[in-house]
């Protein structure tokens, strides 16, 4: 039983210390939360006196703020009163200066009406008064005003119309004998200055032979040789009993020259055939093409005109195988240049303007072969093309007075252009219509269709067409000669007769490799 009791004194006590533990974290908990009451009401206490404290500041400093604002508010409106005061007494000031300024006029209109009172009151005298000397006047002359107005006028109107007439005419004699003395000392100092060779051109060139076998190997088997080099150059080639000469005989120069360019080449090769002749004919082509631009450029040296388009030297180049009425066209105008640029020198003008006007302005007669139309109008269309001035442009298409002249480089152009024409020996009148019959010759045939090329030769006695195999049959080949004939017969006019070839020849080539 003593465990008994020792067990329930162990578990009173435990309880009893229990107890007395509780009470004891009880007491314990009760003073901590007083003393954290204590110091949250501590801090309550001290943030709103904090707070009142802000409070109190930012009531100081708002008031601060608006009695600042009040302050400068007040001095601003200080500041525009006195602004507006002063802005008013200004206008005050002007009123009172325009009042016055009123006033002043008020009293200058009032003088000013009594002179104008006066003034008419004058006027009405003096009116009267020129009425009255007008009647005793209209009495003493037996006219009247308008009357004796219209004859003085007449009578001056005639005598001025006299004067007038007398002095034109001393000027105009005047005029007369000094432009007719400067004329004649321009002119002729213009062509003292411009002194050129000038050659005859012929329709015939001539090549000499090493032999007289020679004549035998052009003419080839059957002529095969002669009719290859007549049809490549377009002319014909002479041979007779005339000793170790060949005669080539065409109107074209430029053919002429590269036939005549060509059997001299193949007089010093000595191989002639057909190939051969093809390649030289070709050759003598570019030769000729590359002296044409040679003459160009000389004849650009020689007058002094810089800057021309090269398309355009090489088109004066040209003009060296072309003659107008037998003259060569490109000395007719270098020495056209050379005038226009003399004359130009002696009047003041533009002297580089004249001269580059007067190369140019025959310069449609290198392309008259290729294009229809004038020289003239071709010669504007490659002007415009190179984009020449207009000046120039006007040169050219006036030098024949297709159009008005409209500056003095033009004008001096006309009479460069025709000082050179009219030089003694300059022309040859019959030669340049027949050289235009033979080219009218060509472009009759020419212009039917399936014609590939054609030239007159035997001195336009006989047109050689060559056509095209594929488009022209050998029966068209009849009619064609038959219809060229008939259109040679109405729009030429001729000696004897012109023989009519046509030719149709079909060649085939094929190369081994």
């Amino acid at each position: 039983m003593q465990w008994y009791f020792v067990l329930l004194i162990a578990i009173g006590a435990a309880l009893v210390g229990l107890g007395l533990g509780y009470l004891w974290r009880r007491k314990i908990s009760e003073a901590k939360i007083g003393s954290a009451e204590a110091q949250a009401m501590q801090i309550v206490n001290e943030a709103m006196k904090a707070a009142e404290t802000r409070k109190k500041e930012a009531l100081l400093e708002a008031k601060e703020e608006i009695i600042r604002q009040k302050n400068e508010a007040e001095a601003e409106l200080k500041d525009r009163r006195r602004e507006v005061t002063h802005q008013e007494h200004r206008l005050a000031q002007k009123e009172e200066a325009i009042d016055r300024k009123v006033e002043a006029l008020e009293k200058k209109e009032a003088t000013l009406a009594e002179k104008i009172a006066a003034a008419d009151a004058r006027r009405q005298e003096l009116e009267a008064k020129l009425e009255e000397q007008t009647a005793i006047l209209e009495r003493i002359a037996g006219m009247s005003a308008e009357e004796a107005k219209n004859e003085l006028l007449a009578r001056k109107t005639s005598e001025i119309e006299h004067e007038t007439a007398k002095k034109l005419s001393e000027f105009e004699e005047q005029f007369k004998e000094d432009a007719d003395e400067k004329a004649k000392e321009i002119l002729s100092l213009a062509i003292q200055r411009c002194a050129a060779d000038h050659v005859s051109e012929s329709a015939i060139s001539v090549v000499a032979l090493p032999s007289e076998d020679m004549k035998g190997r052009i003419i080839g088997r059957e002529g095969r040789n002669i009719r290859t080099i007549e049809t490549l150059t377009g002319v014909e080639l002479i041979i007779d009993d005339t000793p170790e000469v060949i005669t080539i005989s065409g109107f074209d120069p430029v053919r002429r020259e590269i036939a005549r360019l060509a059997l001299e080449k193949l007089i010093a090769d000595g191989r002639i055939h057909p190939t051969r002749i093809e390649e030289m004919v070709d050759k003598a082509r570019r030769e000729v093409e590359t002296s044409m631009k040679q003459a160009g450029e000389k004849a650009v040296f020689e007058t002094g005109v810089h800057g021309l388009n090269p398309e355009l030297v090489r088109l004066l180049g040209r003009l060296k195988y072309r003659t107008s009425y037998g003259q060569n066209v490109l000395r007719h105008s270098v020495e056209v240049s050379l005038l226009a640029g003399a004359l130009a020198d002696e009047m003041g003008l533009d002297s580089t303007m004249a001269k580059r006007a007067g190369l140019l302005h025959d310069i449609g007669k290198a392309m008259t072969a290729e294009i229809e139309g004038s020289h003239v109008g071709i010669g504007v269309d490659i002007a415009k093309r190179y984009r020449e001035s207009k000046e120039i442009i006007n040169a050219i298409e006036a030098h024949h007075g297709d159009v008005e002249a409209q500056t003095p480089i033009a004008y001096l152009v006309q009479a460069a252009d025709a000082i050179s024409a009219a030089r003694p020996g300059a022309r040859r009148e019959n030669v340049e219509n027949y050289i235009k019959r033979l080219q009218r010759l060509e472009e009759i045939a020419g212009d039917f269709k399936g014609v590939e090329t054609c030239y007159a030769i035997q001195a336009g006695r006989e047109v050689r067409v060559m056509v095209k195999p594929d488009e022209v049959t050998d029966d068209q080949m009849v009619i064609m000669a038959h219809d060229i004939a008939k259109k040679i017969e109405e729009d030429l006019q001729y000696p004897g007769q012109i023989k009519v070839h046509v030719i149709r020849e079909k060649r085939v080539a094929d190369y081994a490799k």
